[in-house]
C-alpha cells in the first residue's frame, strides 16, 4: 500500500509533483469544468481547457463521446501514446473526476487526478497563466479495452432497488431528503420529483475530501463509507444529480479504496427522478 494507504496511489499526483513536471513533454495537464470561465481567468501553465458540457458529450442524445471521438479529443490536446494525462478542475475536481471516469470507461488508463485540484493549487499560491497553449494534433487513438462495468444504466439501477447492491446517494442531505432538487447555487427547475432511491445511503461527496480539496486517507474513507454500510463485499452504485459528484465518490471507492465492484450511475437523479412509477423515498 502506498501513499495514505490507498489501493492505487498512482491514480493521484500531488501539486508538488505537477509543479516539477510542467515542462515534461510526456505529461499533459487538462483543466475540466462545466464551463471554461475559470480556465480563461487563469490555469496551470501548459494546461488544455475542456468544457465538460460541449467537449465530452455526444452531439446528439444523452451520452458521452465514443472511444474514437474521445481519442480524437485527446489527439487534439497533443496527447501521444506515451503521454500521461493529469486532470484537474474546480469544486474539488467534480468535473475532472467525471472526465477521469469517462476516460477509464472508454479504455484510456494513462490518466491521473491532481489531488486537491484547482483549490489546492491556488491555496499554495502556485503559478497561473491566461496563455492558451497550442499543441500539434497527434495520431493518437484509444487502444485499451472499454470498461462498461464502471457504469450503471437505468435498467440495472431499477433492478437493483431492494437487492444487496448498496446505493450511495452522494448529494447533500437536503437533496437526499427531497427538500431541494439541486445544489443551492444551481437552477432548481428540473422536471423530476424530489427524493432518493429507496434504501440508498446518503454519504455527501464532500465528506471524502479535506478542507484543501485533497482526498482523505484510506482509513478515513473506509470508516466514512462503512458507517453507512458501504463495504467492499457489496456491489456499489453511486449517484448524484447529473453524475459529477458521484464520479468523485466512484474515484474514492474504486481507485483509492480498491472496492472491486463500483459503478457510477451517470443518469443519476435527473434521470431516475423523471421515471414514471420508479420507487422513490422521501425524508
Amino acid at each position: 500500500m502506498g501513499h495514505n494507504g490507498y489501493a492505487h496511489p498512482e491514480t493521484l499526483v500531488d501539486t508538488e509533483w505537477l509543479a516539477a513536471h510542467l515542462d515534461d513533454s510526456t505529461v499533459r495537464v487538462i483543466d475540466v469544468d462545466e464551463d471554461t470561465t475559470a480556465y480563461e481567468q487563469g490555469h496551470i501553465r501548459g494546461a488544455v481547457g475542456w468544457n465538460w458540457t460541449t467537449d465530452l458529450h455526444a452531439a446528439v442524445g444523452r451520452d458521452y463521446l465514443d472511444r474514437d471521438a474521445l481519442g480524437e479529443l485527446l489527439a487534439r490536446a497533443g496527447v501521444a501514446f506515451d503521454t500521461t494525462v493529469v486532470l484537474y478542475g474546480g469544486n474539488n475536481n467534480w468535473f475532472a473526476a467525471y472526465a477521469y471516469w469517462i476516460l477509464r470507461l472508454r479504455g484510456y488508463n494513462r490518466v491521473k487526478l491532481l489531488d486537491g485540484g484547482r483549490k489546492k493549487w491556488e491555496l499554495e499560491s502556485r503559478e497561473l497563466t491566461r496563455e492558451v497553449p497550442a499543441y500539434p494534433t497527434t495520431d493518437f487513438t484509444v487502444t485499451g479495452q472499454e470498461n462498461p462495468q464502471f457504469r450503471a444504466l437505468r435498467a440495472e439501477v431499477l433492478d437493483s432497488v431492494g437487492k444487496s447492491v448498496r446505493m450511495v446517494d452522494v448529494r447533500s442531505p437536503e437533496e437526499y431528503r427531497g427538500e431541494r432538487l439541486a445544489p443551492p447555487h444551481l437552477p432548481q427547475e428540473q422536471a423530476q420529483v424530489p427524493g432518493h432511491i429507496p434504501g440508498a445511503a446518503n454519504v455527501p461527496w464532500a465528506q471524502a475530501a479535506n478542507d484543501d480539496g485533497t482526498f482523505k486517507s484510506a482509513a478515513e474513507l473506509r470508516e466514512l463509507y462503512a458507517a453507512k454500510g458501504v463495504v467492499p463485499e457489496h456491489e456499489v452504485i453511486a449517484y448524484c444529480r447529473i453524475g459529477e459528484r458521484s464520479s468523485h465518490t466512484w474515484f474514492a471507492l474504486h481507485e483509492l479504496l480498491g472496492y472491486p465492484d463500483v459503478k457510477n450511475y451517470d443518469g443519476s437523479w435527473t434521470e431516475y427522478g423523471s421515471l414514471v412509477r420508479a420507487p422513490v423515498e422521501l425524508g
